[in-house]
């Protein structure tokens, strides 16, 4: 199975990043994802179950102690077998 996750982490700061958006991005950029986008307003990034499921787990920890408020996050399945949006 193949999955993306979204994900945003706050406080924001549009002046500097703050260290727990740094975790984060750090976080999704060591793990062994595919198509890792990460941006001012919300990060994305996909690959197997297994290897997203222990980078969110590792984002959520990691970014909680580097002092995030709030963590956002949206997994969805894609590729094969994925539901199509709007059809059932």
């Amino acid at each position: 199975m193949r999955l993306r996750v979204e994900f945003t982490t706050e406080p924001f700061d549009l002046d500097e990043a703050p260290a727990h958006a740094v975790v984060a991005r750090e976080v999704v950029e060591a793990a062994e994802l595919d198509a890792v986008d990460v941006g001012p307003f919300g990060n994305t990034a996909e690959g197997g179950a297994d290897q997203v499921l222990t980078a969110v787990d590792a984002l959520l920890r990691r970014s909680l102690e580097a002092g995030a408020t709030r963590i956002s996050l949206q997994v969805n399945v894609v590729g094969e077998g994925a539901e199509v949006e709007g059809e059932r």
